[in-house]
């Protein structure tokens, strides 16, 4: 009896204290988190945790005749050259991202300083990151045709130039996909550079004016520090964005003539070889490898205390 009557009263403890205000706040804070933690949970952690134990199986699509193969599925992305010539073709990409955060950079701070038109050069410049990718994708796959239809051999034959065959010269035809990946991110670089170039105060400009300042030392002693937080996270989206870019290489020439990327491969090995084990360890490659460039960039740009 007495343990019952202990039970009631803590009961009617517990009521009292969800009905008080510290109680209302914490079962209001748990609703609230409570649908995207279970979205979260299904969508995001469920899957990954499922990816990373299929990729030491062999398994298809259907998971019918699963096979435990331990690490043979990394042993081969790392010994076939078919898998790691993918990876060499995300160095384009990686060197285009430092050109992209450059070339944004440099524009910012022109369109930062007193020019003409200002306004209407940031809109320009913006409008391609806000266009669909498959559509920038189709516009420079007519733009690069090695015809004399393309845009560019038309534009080169003005000049007397024969005909180039952009896109399937393996010299080059990695290049031409980078510029057209330059073309359209580079607006939101910009975008992001301006407002944090806008955001130091009038202030330090002024002093740097009454100290004879050139323009070269108020961008490497004022914009450079000022906006070391937002260069670091722009480099590290353009990373990620440089070691998984998937829709421009695969719409303009469709990964053929060494243009597939790792993510092009990973999608080709799971759903048209349907090798669900391989590609789920390539996946697994692929957030390792974006993490560990990640943690190398928070380490370089770590602020000093």
């Amino acid at each position: 009896m007495k343990n019952a009557g202990a039970a009631a009263v803590q009961k009617r403890s517990l009521i009292q204290w969800l009905k008080g205000y510290t109680g209302q706040k914490y079962l209001t804070t748990i609703l609230f988190l409570l649908i995207p933690v279970v979205l979260l949970a299904l969508f995001t952690v469920i899957p990954a945790v499922n990816m990373f134990i299929f990729s030491f199986q062999k398994r298809d699509q259907l998971g019918l005749n699963v096979e435990w193969v331990g690490f043979d599925n990394y042993q081969t992305l790392f010994t076939d050259f078919s898998y790691l010539s993918t990876l060499i073709n995300s160095i384009y990409y990686f060197i285009g991202s430092f050109i992209q955060l450059a070339l944004a950079l440099f524009v910012a701070t022109i369109l930062c300083s007193k020019i003409r038109a200002a306004g209407l050069f940031k809109g320009i410049i913006f409008f391609p990151y806000l266009m669909n990718g498959v559509a920038v994708a189709l516009i420079f796959q007519r733009f690069f045709r090695g015809d004399d239809d393309g845009t560019l051999n038309t534009i080169l034959s003005w000049f007397g130039v024969d005909p180039i065959a952009w896109l399937s010269n393996k010299a080059i035809n990695n290049w031409c996909l980078v510029f057209a990946s330059i073309w359209r991110y580079i607006g939101f670089d910009i975008l992001m550079f301006i407002g944090a170039i806008q955001s130091i105060s009038p202030d330090i400009y002024e002093a740097a004016d009454l100290d004879g300042a050139n323009a070269w030392q108020r961008f490497w002693h004022i914009i450079f520090p000022g906006i070391r937080p937002i260069i670091a996270l722009q480099l590290i989206l353009s990373v990620k964005g440089a070691v998984s870019v998937f829709e421009i290489p695969y719409i303009i020439t469709g990964g053929k003539m060494d243009t597939s990327t790792f993510v092009i491969k990973t999608i080709e090995t799971g759903f048209q070889y349907q090798k669900i084990g391989l590609a789920s360890a390539m996946a697994i490659v692929l957030l390792c490898i974006i993490l560990i460039i990640t943690a190398i960039q928070k380490i370089f740009f770590k602020e000093e205390r």
